[in-house]
């Protein structure tokens, strides 16, 4: 019985080319430290190194510690206190990185056309932004943090995809079993490796990423429309 639908958001919720939208967004940052002294190529290389190591991380801490653990092996200790700079990036320059992402109306109107199902809705956005980046990137698609019972953010999560672990910790955290979950992403790689652990799948295709050239095929797959079908037939 499907009792939780989650959502990844970049490319998912939120329709972007994500090598735009990442060039786009570390260069606004390293234009921002610059002002502090940084520089930007050296920074932008730390961040990538910062970003890896999360991606690596193994449970034993949060992506947040892990995050400026590396960053202050590269920068020292004192950079820690560049945070409060940080998150004045993300209220204002990093908002202009909405322009090169899209806008789906589908998004919403899915979402809650889900939610009067009487299911439990997640975002499952690998958590390597703060919580101030993530729901403004929440924000850019027509929803908002409320709509969700759960957002992995750096904070509040110890794995990423595609590491299985980052989908059994969300699994523990709002007390549903694998089997009664639906990951729908636009990532082969990253979002449709939650069937391993037998969860349901569905693959959003409109900024499909598919690194491997899998065939995708064995999932189920199409636009938001084809999503509700899908939901449809199996509850």
């Amino acid at each position: 019985m499907l009792k939780l639908v989650l959502f990844d958001l970049d490319g998912t919720l939120l329709p972007m080319d994500q090598d735009v939208f990442i060039k786009t967004y570390f260069g606004a940052l390293a234009k921002k430290m610059a002002l502090k002294g940084y520089d930007p190529e050296k920074f932008i290389k730390s961040i990538w190194t910062s970003v890896l190591a999360m991606i690596k991380n193994d449970g034993s801490s949060t992506n947040e510690k892990v995050f400026w653990k590396v960053f202050s092996e590269i920068y020292g200790e004192e950079v820690i206190k560049e945070e409060p700079y940080l998150e004045e990036f993300y209220k204002n320059e990093f908002q202009n990185v909405k322009s090169v992402c899209g806008f789906n109306p589908e998004a919403d109107k899915t979402v809650k056309k889900i939610k009067e199902k009487g299911l439990l809705i997640g975002l499952a956005t690998n958590p390597v932004f703060p919580a101030i980046a993530t729901e403004s990137r929440v924000s850019w698609a027509g929803l908002s943090k409320s709509d969700f019972e759960l957002i992995t953010t750096y904070e509040n999560s110890s794995f990423c995809k595609p590491n299985l672990s980052y989908y059994t910790e969300i699994f523990s955290s709002l007390g549903v079993k694998a089997e009664e979950v639906l990951m729908v992403g636009n990532d082969v790689s990253e979002d449709m490796v939650a069937e391993k652990l037998d969860a349901k799948v569905f693959l959003l295709t409109d900024c499909l990423i598919n690194k491997n050239n899998a065939d995708i095929s064995l999932f189920p797959h199409g636009s938001f429309s084809g999503l509700l079908e899908y939901i449809n037939s199996i509850t």
